[in-house]
């Protein structure tokens, strides 16, 4: 195990329901973090009010909504005119107002602790930044140092760690940037997506390593040029942001496919089918490789109508499968439970997660009678489990429900703090239950 993993201790444990039969499910997932707290951040420096329609709340979210209130948007919920749901209106911070004194709880948000620092750089005020103990384990230096770069005053305790102290002008002349993105694609995004905002704009450089998750920075690009930032990329690695204004927006936010996997994997852990709406015939995200992953380890998908639906019949095969980024959990739970092989590459930067994801994945998986090691850049999983037991969750959502996954086909798996998963999808334990209900008792 690494150096840097926390060792886990057990706090409430959650049996995880078995399903002792083939299920047969229509699953409605929240809204997409990953959209959610772009469009927030935006919304917070468009030139006026936007709304977003059905946004994710959860505790992500949430510690997004806190901080651009923190920072000065006004924020406001209003019932969706289906009245299904709740709206966000966001009136943009004014950032002629001088601020003060501020403090920032980014929680164990990634989007929060690397987006919300840049932004803070167009303001003048003086912003304390810390969050969750497991936070102040998690990279930062790439934000730290490049808010050096450009000029800002940062006091860290830690240096290149939470907690921190950013001294701002409101005043950021921009220019060229190299960024060491080896460790997560949000060191590039959190820079994209206030480049526009900087006297002369933002050439930005990946300077290190291969980008990994190279979709989430393909996504922040087309949220970008969807509210009117003009971004060229002028050779690999390479993104210039030129100066400009976020035009005021109104969006639907997408369902977020990547919470939807664990679902969908459930049609091949237990057997039989499951079906996700609203599943958009285009996306950014990552989570639209699952048709693709799923077939591979032996379901068939079929999408019709904005629906996807995956059924399983009863075998799982192993993968090699390179970059599956966040999906790499509920992957790998399904090859805990394959028979045969799986292989997991090109995911190295997981072990700057909530958690080292890989040295987790792989002592939970021996835990259970499975055979797995660590790889340099992923992990290989060689036999599948054959015994329940107390899963520990180690603060991360995905790998609690990596756990609820390998809970559906083997007896006696437990869940420690199940809770977690509200950092993503607060209804998470309620749905899965449902969920495992439907293939009997």
């Amino acid at each position: 195990m690494s150096s840097n993993t926390i060792t886990p201790e057990s706090t409430t444990d959650w049996p995880a329901p078995r399903a002792h039969g083939r299920i047969d499910a229509t699953v409605q997932v929240p809204a997409s973090k990953s959209l959610t707290n772009r469009y927030l951040l935006l919304a917070a420096l468009a030139d006026g009010p936007s709304r977003l329609r059905k946004p994710l709340r959860s505790r992500d979210s949430d510690l997004m909504i806190q901080a651009l209130r923190v920072l000065g948007a006004g924020i406001e919920e209003r019932r969706s005119h289906d009245g299904a749901g709740q709206d966000l209106l966001i009136t943009p911070i004014d950032r002629t107002v001088a601020r003060g004194a501020l403090t920032v709880d980014c929680g164990l948000a990634g989007t929060v602790m690397r987006f919300v620092p840049p932004l803070a750089a167009l303001l003048d005020a003086t912003v304390f930044f810390d969050g969750d103990p497991a936070a102040r384990v998690r990279p930062m230096a790439p934000v730290v140092t490049a808010l050096k770069d450009l000029g800002l005053q940062v006091v860290d305790e830690d240096p290149g760690m939470l907690p921190f102290t950013l001294e701002a002008t409101g005043v950021v002349a921009g220019g060229d940037l190299r960024v060491d993105s080896s460790g997560s694609s949000q060191f590039i995004s959190a820079w994209l997506l206030v480049g526009a905002f900087f006297e002369h704009g933002l050439r930005i450089e990946h300077d290190g390593d291969s980008v990994p998750s190279l979709d989430h920075i393909h996504m922040t690009i087309a949220t970008l040029r969807e509210v009117g930032i003009r971004i060229d990329e002028p050779a690999p690695n390479q993104w210039l942001v030129h100066p400009g204004t976020v035009e005021a927006f109104d969006v639907a936010i997408e369902r977020d496919l990547s919470n939807a996997g664990p679902f969908l994997a459930a049609a091949l852990a237990a057997g039989g089918t499951v079906r996700v709406p609203d599943w958009p015939a285009e996306t950014t995200q990552v989570g639209a490789r699952w048709p693709e992953i799923l077939t591979r380890m032996g379901a068939t998908t079929s999408y019709e109508g904005g629906v996807l639906t995956v059924n399983g019949h009863g075998t799982i095969d192993g993968i090699e499968l390179a970059d599956a980024s966040e999906l790499a959990p509920t992957v790998a739970a399904l090859a805990a439970l394959a028979g045969s092989e799986s292989r997991l590459t090109g995911i190295g930067h997981l072990r700057g997660h909530e958690t080292d994801r890989l040295a987790a994945l792989v002592t939970e998986i021996k835990a259970l009678g499975g055979e797995a090691e660590e790889l340099a850049d992923g992990i290989l999983i060689r036999r599948p489990v054959d015994r329940g037991g107390l899963f520990h969750s180690y603060e991360d959502h995905r790998m609690a429900t990596a756990g609820a996954v390998i809970g559906l086909a083997v007896d006696g798996v437990r869940i420690e703090d199940i809770g977690t998963t509200a950092k993503t999808m607060p209804d998470f334990p309620g749905l899965w239950q449902e969920l495992a209900a439907t293939g009997g008792a």
